[in-house]
């Protein structure tokens, strides 16, 4: 038998500052997106995730899904000119 796999809100709670995670939450339209970057700070309200491009607040009532990740790939290096 699996051990129970904890919630989005309580991962998100218990994940450390800086911990890379992917969360998935709903957007207006009822789709759903996902931000991925590094794990700014939770509180009762919502979490802050640093994503490429900016911050991103995401009240924790639209969080559907939400995970460690590993590290990003490092960068292919450039290719040479022929």
């Amino acid at each position: 038998m699996r051990p129970a796999q904890p919630t989005p809100r309580e991962f998100l709670a218990a994940a450390a500052p800086g911990t890379r995670v992917v969360v998935r939450y709903r957007i207006d339209g009822g789709g759903l997106t996902d931000a991925l970057g590094y794990l700014v700070g939770t509180d009762d309200d919502g979490c802050t995730v640093r994503t490429r491009q900016a911050d991103v607040v995401i009240p924790l009532e639209l969080v559907v899904a939400a995970k460690e990740v590993p590290p990003a790939p490092r960068p292919r290096p450039a290719r040479g000119r022929d």
